[in-house]
This record gives C-alpha cells, structure tokens and sequence, in this order.
C-alpha cells in the first residue's frame, strides 16, 4: 500500500493543477504557437476562462496584463470567466502580448500575442529645399508587416536614373535613402515619389524638392572676432597713452 501511497499523491497534484487551469480563447482564433492574427482597424475578443465547471473554479478571480501591466477590469468580469476586447486593433497593438492568470495561483496563467498586419507606413520630410551644388538627401522610413520585398524610387513619374542623375541608393527594408552630392535645378528639381511592396500591401510617399541658386554665405563669425580684436587693439592703446592724454586735457 505504501508504494502505492506517492504515485496517489502525484495524481491528485495533476488533477489539482488541471483543475486551476486558465486557458484563452480568441476571435479571430489563436493559432498553435499562441499567436493572434488581425489586421488594423480590426477587433480582436479575448476570453479567459477557468478549466472545469464546478462551483469553486467559477468563483476563481482571473487577473489580465498586457505586456506585463495590469488591464483595469470591472468586477463582474473577473470571476471565473474574463474578457478583455481590442478595438480598434492600432500599430502599437503588433507584437502586444496578454497574458491571463489565477490571482491566488499566478503559476496558473496562458498567454497570446498579437500579430497586426498592415500595408507599409512611409515617412520623411514631405517638402525639401536645396541650393544648387550643395547634398540632396531624401529619407523614407518604412514600418510594415510582412516586412516590404522591394523599394522603388521615381522622379515626376519616372523612375529615377540613378547614373544621369548622379544618384546613391541604399535600402535596408526600414529605411531608404536617395542621395545627390552635386545638386543641378534641371536634374534634381521636381516630384519624387518612394514607393514600398509587401505582400499583398503596397504604401506610397511623396516628396517634393525645390532647388534654389547658391547663396554666398557672410562670414559672420570670423567678421564679428576681427571686429572684437580691432575693438581690443584700440581700447589698450588709449589706455597705454592716457597719462599722456588726461596731461594734454589738463594743459588746456
């Protein structure tokens, strides 16, 4: 009977576990790995609940965190069964994890993550100006998921020639880069529109360069020290020949 006596034990922990279990259910579903995928301006529905429907489990307080902080919830939904609703599903919602779990039994606890789909978002300087001659850099950042496949570049509906325009191009999938060292008005002057494909989503940026003549720049800093020293050098010989001066005034 004795060596029968842990094997027992061990049984009823597993059944005891089972019993405090939490697990959560999804709409639109949670796949295998515990992962939610929605799209922006969607609703994902979360519910947690307590494994078992016996009278004890059904009165178990459920606590949620969203990325490890407390989600504030009403007293009537944290008993037994809980749910917590996202709407509508925003960019900073990708990757967002909620985790469900026993307050008296934290150890009792499932989680799901989101995994937000949307088209690429562009950014940069929308209205650039550059004197002639001078460096023409045009900036697009990229956020998208799936990550964007391809970058392209045109310039008032063409697609830029990067030799006849003595262009560099550089593209990491999050920010591309088109630059000009020598700006010409009749090269470089115009609509330039960067355009990023993902996987059935594409996203468009506009940038519009202006190009003016080279202005002469004043040289106000070295101006201003030659002035201070010509100021100096004239304050300390008036101060060197003041005995002389004040003598001269005295005379008079």
């Amino acid at each position: 009977m004795k060596m029968f006596r842990p094997l027992l034990f061990h049984l009823l922990l597993y059944c005891v576990t089972q019993a405090l279990g939490v697990n959560i259910q999804s709409v639109p579903g949670v796949n295998s790995d515990g992962v939610v995928q929605t799209e922006l301006d969607m609703t994902v529905s979360l519910v947690c609940q307590t494994d078992g429907d016996n009278e004890t489990q059904a009165d178990e307080e459920l606590v949620w965190l969203r990325n490890g902080a407390a989600v504030a919830l009403q007293e009537e939904n944290k008993r037994g069964r809980s749910s917590v609703c996202v709407t509508p599903v925003v960019l900073e919602d990708d990757g967002a994890t909620f985790t469900c779990y026993l307050k008296k039994k934290d150890s009792s606890k499932a989680s799901v993550t989101l995994n937000v789909m949307y088209h690429p978002q562009l950014s940069g300087s929308e209205e650039v100006t550059v004197e002639e001659e001078a460096v023409m850099v045009l900036q697009c950042d990229i956020k998208a998921n799936p990550s964007v496949s391809s970058v392209s570049w045109t310039l008032n509906g063409s697609k830029v020639d990067l030799f006849a325009g003595g262009f560099s191009l550089t593209n990491d999938g999050y920010t591309s880069r088109l630059t000009a060292n020598s700006v010409e008005r009749s090269l470089h002057e115009g609509a330039y529109k960067c355009t990023a494909e993902a996987p059935g989503y594409v996203g468009h940026k506009l940038f519009h360069v202006t190009v003016i003549a080279k202005t002469v720049k004043f040289p106000l800093f070295p101006m201003i020290a030659g002035l201070v020293v010509v100021g100096l050098t004239a304050i300390l010989a008036v101060a060197s020949r003041w005995n002389k001066i004040t003598k001269c005034l005295c005379s008079k």
